[in-house]
């Protein structure tokens, strides 16, 4: 049964966000943005009218930014950090200041504003490097750099707030891809697409390293399964979402076969050949999520865009790639 929610989304204006909160506003949603909207707010140029949504350019580390953004909210989607290893490297500190200082002070004043439920954005990168074959929510976490630390450190911190009357939920997701109003195209399934479209020409590091990945399109719908689900199968849950687990060399075969035949493929050798992969069967079983979008679809979406102009230049463009945008403003 539909029940209509005023949610605040944090990092609402990022990848995942900007696909999520006009998916969140279609189905009849009253939706807050908390986010310093970096990448700019031209992506909700078409809801800027819209009575549903508020945008708040603020930051999560201000109080009465947080205090404004959840005024009269009763659900929290938290996907705000400063996302992948590269990007927290750049400044340990300002990572640490975002994806964890500030997690609890977020909890504590969604309580004060009466938010009934919380849903975490963490990572599946919390396992580090399993042997198993399938990586379940039972496996311990082992997370190998401090984006992913402050992940698991953070979902500890959620699950000791669980309670009646605040519902949490823990949401480990594969590496996103595809097509997104605020696009991103330095995850792996984008890189290679970017680079076989625009240059006819992948270069595959290693290949026989597993990753896991999720079309954006679902990511969005699991956000929206967990909203439609009963608070007794979620509370307190935690879920990997993720589809694939395909090695590198296969994914720039299956980017290949959807972009063209005369793309070419190099490979260079490294001593890295960490693989990552996760097994989703647990909210397939529990809530009945499953997948809908695969990851050819998600490559046939970003290659539709980049027909259609969606994106501008994108191998040269950095707004695309998260790193050049934090080092090109300097945040702190």
């Amino acid at each position: 049964m539909f029940k209509k929610r005023s949610i605040m989304v944090t990092g609402g204006g990022g990848y995942v966000g900007s696909l999520l909160v006009p998916k969140l506003l279609a189905d009849g949603h009253e939706v807050s943005v908390l986010d310093l909207f970096i990448y700019g707010t031209d992506i909700f140029n078409d809801y800027i009218f819209d009575p549903c949504l508020r945008l708040i350019k603020g930051d999560l580390r201000n109080p009465k930014d947080v205090e404004k953004a959840l005024r009269g909210c009763d659900t929290v989607i938290h996907l705000a950090c400063i996302s992948n290893d590269p990007s927290f490297e750049l400044n340990p500190d300002l990572g640490k200041s975002i994806n964890y200082d500030c997690f609890l002070p977020l909890i504590n004043a969604s309580k004060m504003a009466g938010v009934s439920q919380f849903i975490y954005a963490s990572s599946s990168s919390v396992y580090g490097i399993k042997d198993d074959e399938n990586v379940t929510e039972e496996l311990s976490l082992e997370p190998l750099t401090d984006y992913s630390k402050f992940k698991a450190m953070c979902e500890d911190v959620l699950l000791a707030h669980q309670e009646e009357g605040f519902v949490t939920t823990i949401l480990r997701p594969a590496t996103v891809c595809g097509y997104a109003p605020r696009q991103r195209l330095d995850v792996i399934v984008n890189i290679l697409t970017n680079n076989a479209y625009n240059k006819r020409l992948m270069t595959v590091i290693g290949g026989s390293q597993k990753r896991p990945n999720i079309a954006v399109k679902d990511m969005v719908r699991a956000y929206r399964h967990i909203l439609s689900s009963p608070v007794e199968k979620i509370k307190g849950k935690i879920y990997n979402v993720g589809f694939e687990n395909h090695t590198v060399n296969d994914l720039a075969q299956l980017v290949k076969k959807q972009v063209g035949s005369d793309v070419s493929i190099t490979t260079t050798p490294t001593n890295d050949l960490r693989s990552y992969h996760i097994s989703s069967k647990k909210i397939t079983e529990e809530l009945g999520f499953v997948n809908k979008f695969t990851i050819e679809d998600a490559v046939s979406d970003l290659t539709y865009a980049m027909e259609k102009k969606f994106l501008t230049d994108p191998i040269n463009n950095p707004k695309y790639v998260n790193i050049k945008v934090m080092q090109n403003l300097n945040l702190e």
